[in-house]
Parts: C-alpha cells; sequence; structure tokens
C-alpha cells in the first residue's frame, strides 16, 4: 500500500472517531489527557511533522480549541503535502527521511493508537484498519523501550499468545484492550 492509501485509510478512522465524540471530558487510556487533549494532540502531531517541510513553528491547539474542527484542515494539508512534498528530505530521529516516509511511519502508528484510545474513551467502535495495525506494529517494534519513557509508552502489557493483531500491537504501547477506560 502506497504512503497516501495508508494515511487515508488511518485518517478517516480518525475521521470517524473523532466525529462521534460527544463528551470531550472523558477519561482517556493516556492518563494525562481527556478526549480533547488526545484529540488536539493528534492534530498538533500533524502540524509538527507538517512544519517540518519548512522549519516554522507550529500552531498549538489551545485547552479551548477546537480539535474537531482543526482536523479536517490539517488533514487536507497533510494529504496536499504529500502530494507535492513526499520525497523532500526532512528531520526525522536525529536524521534525514523523505516527509512520506515520517507520514507513513510516525504519523500513522501515533494517529492509528490514538484512534483506539479515543474510541475506547469515549465508547465508540475500537476496530482498527489490520493493515495499519501491522505496519505499526513493524515500525515500533525496534523502538523497544526508546519508546517507553515519561510522555511516552508505558510498559508493554502482556497477553495470551492467541490475542488478535490489534490488541498486540496496542499491549506492545502499553495499552491493555482487557481494561476499561474508567
Amino acid at each position: 500500500m502506497d504512503t497516501f492509501a495508508h494515511y487515508t485509510r488511518v485518517a478517516d478512522g480518525f475521521t470517524r472517531v473523532v466525529g462521534g465524540v460527544t463528551d470531550w471530558s472523558a477519561t482517556t487510556p493516556c492518563e494525562e489527557w481527556d478526549a480533547r487533549a488526545l484529540a488536539a494532540h493528534v492534530v498538533d502531531t500533524h502540524r509538527r511533522v507538517l512544519s517540518r517541510l519548512d522549519g516554522s513553528e507550529p500552531a498549538v491547539l489551545g485547552p479551548q480549541d477546537d480539535p474537531r474542527a482543526a482536523w479536517a484542515p490539517v488533514r487536507v494539508e497533510l494529504e496536499k503535502a504529500l502530494t507535492d512534498h513526499g520525497d523532500q528530505q526532512v528531520d526525522s530521529f536525529g536524521g534525514q527521511a523523505p516527509f512520506a516516509q515520517v507520514v507513513d511511519t510516525l504519523v500513522c502508528a501515533d494517529t492509528l493508537l490514538h484512534t483506539w484510545d479515543l474510541a475506547r474513551a469515549t465508547g465508540q467502535d475500537e476496530t482498527l484498519d489490520l493493515t495499519s495495525v501491522s505496519k505499526a506494529h513493524a515500525f515500533l517494534t525496534p523502538m523497544g523501550d526508546l519508546m517507553r519513557r515519561p510522555g511516552g509508552f508505558g510498559a508493554a502489557v502482556t497477553l495470551q499468545d492467541d490475542a488478535s493483531a490489534q490488541d498486540q500491537l496496542l499491549a506492545f504501547a502499553g495499552r491493555d484492550p482487557r481494561v476499561a477506560t474508567s
């Protein structure tokens, strides 16, 4: 699957879930964020990655800004940037990588995981695109403990060997799909 198609599948899932949020103060699996802050994080991550194209300082959503209203335009901007600047080299994990690669890996994995977080928090369908689940797991696995730091993922959760691919990804990323958000 090419990057544009991959991103579109992931973004469609987030669009569906963010559109169904009725309680922006809902507790999420990310302990430091409620539903509003989590959705704002996804928008802000998109803006940060887009800013790598020109070195600008990205705008950040404030606590009273509407993340649902901010989502559609940032998604369109990222899709246009993929088309126009996909091959452009940008900063990525201390080196350089094509913009499309950063979207295909970092942006898609972050958006996918937070789609599940937001769905879980707001009582929506938590089913993720299985192709995207596989790609996210392949991207994240080599990072191992590098992503388990304050402000990052929590400790991996141990599940039974027969857990679904989606549940295995979530567990690797420190989420326990067996536990409801309180």
